[in-house]
This record gives C-alpha cells, sequence and structure tokens, in this order.
C-alpha cells in the first residue's frame, strides 16, 4: 500500500467532490465549508452552489486543502488554510496564540473502507508540507483532546490531540470550543521556512 499526497487543485476537482460532494447533486452539505466561509456566506450556498464553490477555491493559487490517495484511489482529505481567510480569525472560542500569519488544519476526513489504514497519518504532515511551500510561519490546529476515549466518526473530522502531536504539534492553548463532548484544544507546529 502507497499513501500519496497532493493539493487539491482543479484538475484534481473530480476527486474533491468524491471526498466532499453529496450522493445527490442537489443537496446542501457541507461541502468543507462550515470552517471556511461566515456563516451568512454559508447559509447562502445551497445544492450544487456550494459544489461550484470549492471548484473556484482549487482553481485559485493556492488550493483549499489536500488529498490522500491509496495506490491511486483518494482516500482522504485534510482542509489547510490560511487562518486570516477564515472564520477562526474572529472566533471568540478559538484564541489567536500571537499574531503570526498561520494557516489552519480544521477538517481531515478518510472515505469509508480506507479508514484505520495510516490515512490520516498521511494527511496531517501532508497539509504542513503544503502550508510550509506556501510560506506559513506556522500551522495550528483545533483536535479535541478525548485521552485515548473514542470519538464519534461524524465528529472525528476536527482531529485528535493524539494525531496532531504524533505529527510534531505541541499543546499552545485551550479553547472554549467542544466537539463531540470533548474540549478541543489548540495544538501548534512552528516551520522552518528552510525545512
Amino acid at each position: 500500500m502507497t499513501i500519496e499526497v497532493a493539493p487539491a487543485t482543479a484538475d484534481r476537482f473530480d476527486d474533491v467532490a468524491v471526498m466532499l460532494g453529496p450522493k445527490r447533486p442537489d443537496a446542501t452539505v457541507c461541502w468543507c465549508l462550515s470552517h471556511r466561509v461566515d456563516a451568512r456566506t454559508n447559509r447562502e450556498l445551497l445544492g450544487p452552489a456550494r459544489g461550484e464553490y470549492v471548484r473556484s477555491l482549487c482553481g485559485r493559487d493556492q488550493g483549499p486543502g489536500i488529498l490522500a490517495y491509496e495506490d491511486g484511489e483518494v482516500a482522504g482529505w485534510a482542509a489547510v488554510a490560511p487562518r486570516s481567510e477564515l472564520p477562526f480569525t474572529r472566533s471568540g472560542k478559538i484564541p489567536h496564540v500571537d499574531d503570526l500569519p498561520v494557516w489552519s488544519v480544521w477538517c481531515i476526513r478518510v472515505r469509508p473502507g480506507y479508514r484505520r489504514r495510516g490515512i490520516s497519518h498521511a494527511l496531517l504532515p501532508g497539509a504542513v508540507a503544503y502550508a510550509r511551500s506556501q510560506g506559513a510561519p506556522a500551522v495550528e490546529g483545533y483536535p479535541v483532546d478525548n485521552q485515548g476515549q473514542k470519538v464519534d466518526a461524524t465528529l472525528a473530522y476536527v482531529g485528535t490531540r493524539g494525531l496532531f502531536e504524533r505529527a510534531g504539534f505541541t499543546k499552545a492553548a485551550d479553547t472554549d470550543s467542544v466537539s463531540g463532548g470533548f474540549p478541543r484544544v489548540l495544538m501548534r507546529l512552528p516551520l522552518d521556512p528552510d525545512g
């Protein structure tokens, strides 16, 4: 089994749609926009407009995230972008540690059938590498501090503290945010621009 990661670009949009899109094209599902756009825009983007919005993000110089492939098949997704572009920048629940123009990783998804095969452990370092390639001075995540307890699969997209620690992140702050009944912590990884 070989796992590779690649940026979510316009030519990979079909794979992004496999990871994020609904089974019915007219359904209004997240498309990983709930934490990317402000609440008003999130409410206004309905059905196919959500996918088109993500398609436009894939066409930008900085894509909206990265994809993981296992033996050439799309298997996972991680959203990563400058925090300044995200609602987190105005969050009252997730603090700012400092004024660095950090990037955030806020969603990690693995397709059913590919779970428990190390995909998330490839996605997070892949997101870090992508952020570094775009000049990010640090990367943050806001996972649950579940202390080894099972996290409901529908709420596991934020990641766990252990996953982030295994990727070299350290706890930088507590947050006032909760997911799936667990407190979320702010995890930070400073990046060496030459690394």
